[in-house]
């Protein structure tokens, strides 16, 4: 049974992402990932793909001075992709760098958020539903899932900063 979805005021849950860091994978605990920060967070339905690729990235590449001007700390994007994928994702599109990328590869994280969409009808299996969130020490604070997940209207950068 799915969880009821993560609503403002919440806490994160208490998960484990990846990474790929110059020592190979690397585990991040969300506690101490969103300790003490201010986090935009953005889900994205899987790397490569054409929404992601060409406009959900991009905006928060695009906007990552604008974000960081309004106080943000850190911007990553988490995806049901594996470390190495989301890590050439990134190279491909100039990212590295800008945004943190984190893996989420067997959507325990997006499973305990509540916001994972059945691809199976296309191949992909279990995915994260398109969502952005702005996160402070560790609690929602803002939050923005997309009705269709081939659209980046309100999880996009620019929606976000307005929540800001």
């Amino acid at each position: 049974m799915e969880n009821t979805p993560i609503q403002v005021g919440d806490k994160l849950p208490d998960s484990t992402l990846r990474t790929l860091g110059a020592d190979g994978i690397q585990e991040l605990k969300t506690g101490d990932f969103f300790a003490g920060k201010k986090v935009v967070l953005f889900a994205i339905p899987g790397a490569f793909t054409p929404t992601c690729t060409k406009t959900h990235l991009p905006s928060y590449i695009n906007e990552e001075a604008a974000l960081k001007a309004k106080g943000v700390d850190e911007i990553a994007c988490v995806a049901v992709n594996d470390v190495f994928v989301l890590d050439a994702w990134a190279e491909s599109v100039g990212a590295k760098g800008k945004v943190t990328m984190l893996s989420d590869g067997n959507a325990e994280f997006s499973k305990a958020l509540g916001l994972t969409l059945d691809g199976t009808g296309l191949g992909f299996g279990t995915r994260c539903l398109r969502y952005a969130m702005v996160v402070e020490d560790g609690t929602v604070q803002a939050l923005a899932v997309e009705e269709n997940p081939g659209t980046c209207q309100v999880s996009s950068a620019a929606a976000i900063l307005e929540k800001l």
